[in-house]
């Protein structure tokens, strides 16, 4: 959960769901006005999604990030719900797109591969444990690059996996996982005796919610135009990637339930069940030969961070102690 910071950040803090949704809606337009900015943002993302990581992981205390590398519960309940459970949902959902080639392949190659960057920080927001779930981010991403190929193979047949690189995976997970967490374990080393790391320390707390509005911006002004020239053909899709985040949300808190998590580990496994890598697969799709499937990526992209802004005011709600009321800055923001 971001912390309170002083004046203009602390009333960002209370109204950030209202600042997220301000931020799509103000790139969307933007995205459709400039078309020609799309590709010059498209090439900001991984920066600004690295910032965005990097801040958050300064807020993450990484002995607890060692202890919950041993919790073997947590780390069974995400693995079963990301490889076993969701790989049975997007096999039915996809069916409603099964007779084009295009549309099944982009659906299945985003929908299989779990998230491994900004779900961290969208579960620590909803007050979700982000430090059992990053110590899971290492599985999830070698996990979805060895059994993507052979999913892909059962629900979409042989063909698929000729222009299958397993590269895309392994640059982000160093750029986007790797790279921020290393430089933000460094920066709280030197802040126990260095003036200027505690400061970068201070200043990361207060930034949380202008970097998460500059990275949703970022990501749909650089996307939606490139969509909205399809959206006759992609509508379809569009209702598939909806109906996956309201199936998943319950399949996924129902499977933490179940295995009897604590409440932030609960919606730590609902937003990694529902959060999908359509960053990282996005070169994947390119190096298709459907020139349709980049586009339903894209699409999921959009849909995902529309449901994501809903559901870290929805899910702190929904998964709490009982008798208890919502909890952290949800309690403010509405």
């Amino acid at each position: 959960m971001t912390r309170r910071g002083p004046g203009w950040a602390d009333g960002a803090e209370r109204h950030q769901v209202a600042l997220y949704l301000g931020a799509i809606a103000v790139a969307a337009v933007f995205g459709f006005a400039a078309p020609d900015a799309a590709l010059p943002l498209e090439h900001a993302i991984t920066p600004i999604l690295a910032l965005l990581l990097y801040a958050t992981f300064l807020g993450v205390p990484f002995a607890r990030v060692v202890r919950a590398v041993r919790d073997g519960r947590f780390i069974t309940v995400v693995l079963v719900v990301n490889f076993v459970l969701v790989p049975l949902i997007v096999w039915a959902l996809s069916r409603v797109v099964a007779h084009d080639a295009a549309l099944l392949i982009g659906v299945l190659l985003v929908l299989l591969a779990p998230c491994i960057d900004y779900v961290v920080v969208f579960t620590g927001i909803a007050g979700g444990d982000r430090e059992r779930l990053l110590a899971a981010t290492p599985l999830l991403m070698l996990l979805q690059i060895a059994l993507l190929p052979g999913y892909l193979w059962l629900m979409a047949g042989p063909d698929v996996l000729t222009s299958f690189d397993a590269r895309p995976f392994v640059e982000a997970f160093l750029l986007l996982v790797v790279l921020p967490l290393a430089l933000a374990a460094a920066t709280q080393a030197w802040a126990r005796r260095v003036d200027f790391a505690r400061r970068i320390v201070a200043v990361a707390s207060v930034v949380m919610v202008p970097l998460m509005m500059a990275t949703l911006a970022v990501v749909v002004a650089s996307q939606v135009s490139a969509v909205g020239g399809q959206l006759a053909r992609l509508a379809p899709v569009a209702l598939v990637f909806v109906a996956f985040v309201l199936v998943a949300v319950s399949v996924a808190a129902l499977a933490a339930r179940t295995a009897r998590l604590d409440v932030p580990a609960t919606r730590a496994v609902v937003f990694s069940g529902t959060t999908r890598n359509s960053l990282v697969v996005l070169p994947l799709a390119l190096a298709l030969p459907e020139p349709l499937a980049p586009l339903v990526v894209v699409t999921q992209t959009l849909v995902e961070l529309v449901a994501m802004v809903v559901l870290v005011l929805i899910v702190p709600r929904l998964i709490r102690d009982r008798g208890t009321a919502a909890e952290g800055p949800f309690r403010r923001a509405i």
